[in-house]
């Protein structure tokens, strides 16, 4: 197939991806109008569209939690520490699949906002207990609201079958 060409495939899906890729084609055209790029294979390629998906879902995520200003990775730390309080840091690392170097700034970041603390306690003194601080369950408590909220503006666009068909479809690729 020659590069550039349009996407192979005649499936509703194939063109309802194309088409939705065509439309998030906008940038600077300098006053230009617009020309449509033919995405060729990639409309077809889970990956791409994957990756497609989780940018605009990190970008969604970032819009709901403006109000409490976390990020999906510190949302995702504070949960996990308030489900299981006196966690290792290298049982987190392990759930989320985060390298020890890049979970300790953010480890770090949480504790200087005051919403999380390391402890003495566990029997391997080189690792410290995790804990929320008060702070840190209150503002937990109103970002799992945010969430709740941007959940629905998903689930609006899915359906409850599609949200549990789209989860059942992501965890066999985990």
């Amino acid at each position: 197939m020659k590069s550039g060409s349009p996407a192979r495939g005649t499936s509703r899906g194939a063109s309802a991806a194309d088409s939705k890729l065509k439309a998030s084609n906008g940038g600077d055209t300098n006053g230009a109008a617009a020309t449509p790029l033919r995405f060729g294979p990639l409309a077809d390629y889970v990956g791409y569209a994957l990756r497609r998906a989780q940018m605009s879902s990190v970008t969604g995520f970032l819009d709901a939690m403006k109000e409490v200003d976390l990020r999906p990775t510190q949302f995702a730390v504070l949960t996990l520490i308030n489900e299981n309080p006196g966690v290792r840091q290298n049982d987190i690392c392990a759930a989320l699949g985060l390298q020890k170097a890049n979970f300790v700034p953010l480890l770090n970041e949480l504790q200087r906002r005051g919403l999380a603390v390391r402890k003495e306690g566990v029997a391997d003194r080189r690792s410290s207990a995790l804990h929320l601080t008060p702070a840190g369950m209150t503002l937990l408590r109103r970002a799992l609201e945010l969430h709740t909220e941007w959940e629905r503006r998903i689930l609006a666009r899915l359906g409850t079958r599609g949200r549990d068909q789209l989860l059942v479809l992501l965890n066999k690729l985990l």
